[in-house]
């Protein structure tokens, strides 16, 4: 199923919303700053401008160095069309979290990362880009690895003048596969096959809950027509896709974008509707989880399934983990966020 409601693009899409000043959010201890740095590549240095210390994920963040995923968004035509993005994105296992998916900025300490804005983005055709970093960063509490809350953070807006004809010669971070191989076979297909079913049952359930408005308060913050609309109607299209036997989305379980490093239970490309199971999902996850906010492998599923703009558009992103740091954004941002959903429906399923 694709669709989306004027709710959605009010919310998530628009340009406008997206550089905008909310004047809502407490103030950042991050300071981003952008730079240009040749044809497309970007400097971001990240400054912990408050008075503590900050134990930020960097895994699946904009901070991560080793995986290809989203770290900037890029605009074009002054602003009105963004670029997709043609990365991973990563769930990962959230109670195996170790101090090596973190980055420590001690008060008045600078990280630099190096951003190429081409691996990621098709910039071919040239011209003025807009270039800027936004969004929720989640963190733990200093000596520690469970992850508690989000910051805020928003860069400058750099505007890029790109000389398509060199743009066009950088290495893409990942390669699309023409032919994708039915790799999940034996025990790891059986496990695929009840995780597909199990996120079918409780993605319906979980939707027609949310048509009656059933928990929204706790993982949406509203009850409003509009936000049952949104909720409901992605829940369905994942039970949709899960419950088919001609999915939208592609399944492979022998990593073919080296995304499954430690801690990464599955992972998504988006432009492909393309999701990989690695090896932890089988491992370390049960069937379904007896505990309230437990993953587990039907909920990893649904998780990645809210990812693929093909089961419904546009695509979710990472902006919680886990029901401490999701349960604290607000409406707009838990409509956008893979984590908000798989939540959800595994309260619905324990009663939570």
């Amino acid at each position: 199923m694709k669709g989306f409601t004027q709710f959605t693009l009010a919310a998530l899409v628009a340009y406008s919303s997206a550089v905008s000043v909310d004047l809502n959010k407490r103030d950042s201890p991050l300071n981003i700053v952008l730079k240009a740095s040749g044809n497309t590549e970007v400097k971001v240095a990240v400054t912990n401008q408050g008075n503590r210390t900050l134990n930020l994920l960097s895994k699946g963040t904009f901070l991560d160095e080793a995986n290809p995923v989203e770290k900037v968004s890029v605009f074009s035509n002054k602003g009105s069309t963004k670029i997709p993005f043609e990365g991973i994105k990563i769930r990962l296992l959230t109670s195996g979290l170790t101090s090596d998916d973190f980055l420590t900025l001690g008060a008045g300490e600078t990280k630099e990362v190096t951003v190429e804005t081409a691996a990621l983005h098709t910039l071919n055709d040239g011209g003025d880009f807009d270039v800027f970093a936004k969004g929720l960063l989640p963190y733990a509490e200093a000596n520690s690895t469970e992850l508690s809350g989000n910051i805020d953070y928003e860069s400058n807006k750099l505007t890029l003048a790109v000389d398509g004809v060199v743009a066009a010669t950088v290495a893409k971070a990942i390669t699309k596969r023409t032919v994708v191989g039915s790799t999940c076979t034996g025990d790891k297909l059986s496990s695929i096959k009840n995780a597909l079913s199990n996120c079918q049952k409780q993605a319906s359930a979980a939707s027609k809950a949310a048509s009656s408005g059933t928990k929204l308060d706790t993982y949406f913050k509203s009850t409003s027509s509009e936000v049952k609309d949104e909720v409901s109607a992605r829940l369905k299209a994942v039970a949709d896709d899960c419950g088919s036997t001609s999915t939208t989305t592609k399944t492979e379980c022998n990593d073919p974008y080296n995304g499954c490093s430690a801690n990464v239970l599955a992972y998504t490309v988006p432009t492909q509707n393309f999701i990989t199971y690695c090896d932890i999902f089988f491992s370390a996850l049960p069937p379904v989880a007896n505990t309230c906010h437990g993953q587990d492998q039907a909920t990893t599923v649904l998780h990645e399934e809210t990812h693929a703009p093909g089961v419904f558009s546009p695509g979710t992103d990472d902006l919680g983990y886990g029901f401490a740091a999701a349960s604290q954004l607000s409406t707009s941002r838990a409509l956008n966020n893979a984590d908000s959903y798989a939540l959800y429906a595994g309260a619905i399923n324990l009663n939570c």
